[in-house]
């Protein structure tokens, strides 16, 4: 890499379970966005989510790890580590940990939708640039939202995905993804006990090297 930082992309979510869908869009976003490698962050619990049916957090950095070998994708439980229970906590000491990389921030048209109900979303936008995935149903809602109409011009065009290291804060892209279907949510309606699969999984944390068993 020459001694420039490291391209990293975080996507964060439940990962309840990890999915091919989750996989997919990795890959396609570390491709346009010329990333050398993308970090999972595995969230212990989504302030905006129910918590009754979430998995524990070992067997869904399990899942993760192992819907992400053979690629440059690294699950990780760092937020479990750092303390932090929301996006702008969690990015900013990610990036005093890790100062010699440049991060993007990756998210799907539904998170966009509701960003602006997110803890400080404009002080997540203000820390690196983000990167929107198209998700089948959400992109209408997601472009029409409060938090889009605040980012106006500041909206890169997706030839220019590529250069986010050079681009002035607050700073998003929006990129096109073939649709992909599938959804952690159904996964659980077909296997609702799922995580049962890991319970005796020792797994070891991609980015931090911790070991959860």
């Amino acid at each position: 890499m020459n001694g420039r930082p490291v391209r990293t992309g975080l996507m964060g979510g439940s990962f309840n379970p990890a999915h091919r869908g989750h996989r997919a869009i990795s890959l396609f976003a570390m491709e346009a966005l010329g990333l050398d490698e993308i970090w999972w962050l595995v969230s212990p619990g989504n302030p905006l989510k129910a918590a009754a049916d979430m998995a524990p957090l070992r067997a869904r950095l399990a899942s993760a790890r192992k819907m992400a070998r053979r690629s440059r994708i690294k699950p990780t439980g760092i937020e479990a580590e750092l303390g932090t229970r929301y996006t702008v906590e969690t990015l900013e000491k990610v990036r005093a940990r890790y100062p010699k990389r440049d991060f993007v921030w990756i998210m799907g048209a539904d998170n966009l939708a509701g960003f602006h109900r997110w803890k400080d979303w404009r002080g997540i936008a203000r820390q690196m640039p983000i990167a929107v995935v198209a998700r089948p149903g959400y992109d209408g809602a997601a472009i029409s939202g409060p938090a889009m109409a605040w980012f106006g011009h500041r909206v890169r065009p997706r030839s220019q995905a590529r250069d986010w290291t050079r681009w002035s804060l607050p700073a998003l892209v929006l990129m096109r993804f073939r649709p992909d279907p599938r959804s952690a949510t159904a996964l659980r309606r077909k296997d609702p006990e799922w995580f049962l699969d890991y319970a005796d999984t020792i797994v070891r944390d991609a980015v931090t090297r911790q070991v959860f068993a």
